[in-house]
């Protein structure tokens, strides 16, 4: 059997906390590994002995590692994960958390997380109003999307009907 492929966070000495902090927030979830730096490390950026180096861990059960290598290579939001979600209150507690102790909104369903990670969170609902409807359906839609930071599914289906908000 193959592997999955597994994503993998750059951290600069945040990875266990960032792992903890994923597992707790998503259902289905685990750390799976740690392993740690010893005291004569030979890799760079010679954290201190017993911090973790790679943090394995399952995400809704989709495998992940965070690997503390040191401040070279912070996150953009180049990369970002995507969380289908299927409705507002999965949405909103997702948001909220991810948002929370340092964390910022962006627009569009995207926010970034303390530990400097970006995430799309999007309701199931939004696919598929983009898929079945009319284009003049999608642009209110998408017209409504872009005013948007968190996304409010009642609005986003009140501009797909072209009812007045």
């Amino acid at each position: 059997m193959t592997q999955p492929i597994t994503p993998c966070m750059w951290m600069d000495g945040t990875a266990e906390e960032a792992a903890t902090f994923y597992v707790s927030i998503f259902e289905d979830s685990r750390i799976d590994s740690i392993s740690r730096y010893a005291a004569d490390s030979p890799f760079p950026p010679h954290f201190k002995a017993g911090t973790a180096m790679l943090v394995t861990f399952t995400l809704k059960g989709r495998p992940f590692a965070a690997l503390n290598g040191g401040p070279q290579f912070p996150q953009t939001e180049a990369v970002s994960f995507v969380i289908p979600v299927e409705d507002q209150a999965e949405l909103d507690r997702l948001w909220d958390a991810l948002i929370a102790d340092g964390g910022a909104e962006s627009m569009c369903g995207w926010c970034k997380d303390r530990f400097g990670v970006s995430w799309q969170v999007v309701p199931h609902r939004l696919l598929e109003m983009q898929t079945q409807g009319a284009a003049e359906q999608n642009a209110r839609m998408g017209n409504a999307l872009m005013t948007m930071r968190k996304l409010d599914i009642a609005a986003l289906e009140a501009a797909f009907a072209g009812e007045a908000a």
